[in-house]
This record gives structure tokens, C-alpha cells and sequence, in this order.
């Protein structure tokens, strides 16, 4: 969130799309909270119906499985890496098959607005999710996402074991 901020200010107008694993995603889930949370105007989940949850609407967000009309007007890329090791073959036909999907190409990314950012919560499967262009590309915010989880986390650790010194 504090990626998005910096990236884009207010939350409100905001549409947010998140591409890929939602089933297996606890990234998803918490993506979908916090954006709920902060006003954003809309969420979209992308993906093959295989590996979006069965009643996710319920959260305030639309679901579909075409890339176009997912990204089309959106502000916001995150993908979401596939987890090759909860993958039984049946919810994906080909890794190949859904990387010409769902991966996240510069054809694609043209769907987005022309200053949609990108994020993904990493480790970043080049080639099945997003392709090495758009991963280092100058709309890709994943390094600064990452960057600015590690400071936002240890400024929670930091505050959270400064308050409990005194207690000893």
C-alpha cells in the first residue's frame, strides 16, 4: 500500500487489478483487504477460473478471465506469482498455455492505462507470470515495493519492541 501511495497519492480513484493464483494467494487476500479498506474505487481478480475463489465477489471485487477487459482503465498491475508447488495439473492446462494467457507482456500491460504501474509481491516467475521486459520496465514499481516493505516492516518491528523495553 505504502508503494501504491507514493506511486499514485489518494486511493480513491483508483482501479486496481490483481493477476494470477488469488486461490493460493494469502497476498491476495490481504491486497484485497487493505485496497477495501483504503476506498479504492475498484479491485478486479484476473485469472483462470481455476484459481480464483469459488464467492470472492463477496469482498467487493469483479472477477474475470479476460485479460483486456480486466485491465482496461486500470491504475494498478499487481501479479501474483504462480505456486508451481500447489499446482496438480488440473488448474492450469500448460505453463506456456498461461503465460500466453494471463502473463503479464507489454501488449498486455497496453490494456492498462498509459501510467499504470506494476507491482508483484515476488519471488517473480519470469516467463509464466509477468516477462522480463515489464518485470524491469519503467512502469515496474517491484524493487521499490520491495524496498519499501522491508523499511515498513522493520519501522513495525522497531516500534513494536521499542514499546516493550521498559517492561522487562
Amino acid at each position: 500500500m505504502f508503494t501504491i501511495r507514493r506511486a499514485k497519492g489518494d486511493f480513491k480513484n483508483l482501479k486496481v487489478a490483481i493477476v494470477g493464483d488469488i486461490l493460493h494467494s494469502r497476498v491476495a487476500r490481504s491486497q484485497i483487504h487493505a485496497l477495501k479498506i483504503l476506498n479504492v474505487a475498484e479491485v478486479r481478480l484476473i485469472g483462470p477460473r481455476t484459481l480464483i475463489p469459488t464467492g470472492v465477489e463477496s469482498m467487493g471485487v469483479t472477477t474475470t478471465g479476460d485479460m483486456r477487459e480486466g485491465l482496461e482503465d486500470i491504475d494498478v498491475v499487481m501479479t501474483l506469482r504462480i505456486q508451481r508447488e500447489r499446482m496438480d495439473g488440473q488448474l492450469i492446462p500448460s505453463e506456456q498455455e498461461y503465460f500466453n494467457r494471463y502473463g503479464l507482456t507489454e501488449e498486455k500491460l497496453g490494456y492498462a492505462k498509459n501510467d499504470a504501474v506494476v507491482l508483484h509481491p515476488g519471488p517473480i516467475n519470469r516467463g509464466l507470470e509477468i516477462s522480463s521486459s515489464v518485470a524491469d520496465g519503467p512502469r515496474s514499481l517491484i524493487l521499490d515495493q520491495v524496498t519499501n516493505g522491508i523499511a515498513v516492516r522493520m519501522s513495525i518491528m522497531a516500534t513494536l519492541m521499542g514499546g516493550n523495553e521498559n517492561k522487562k
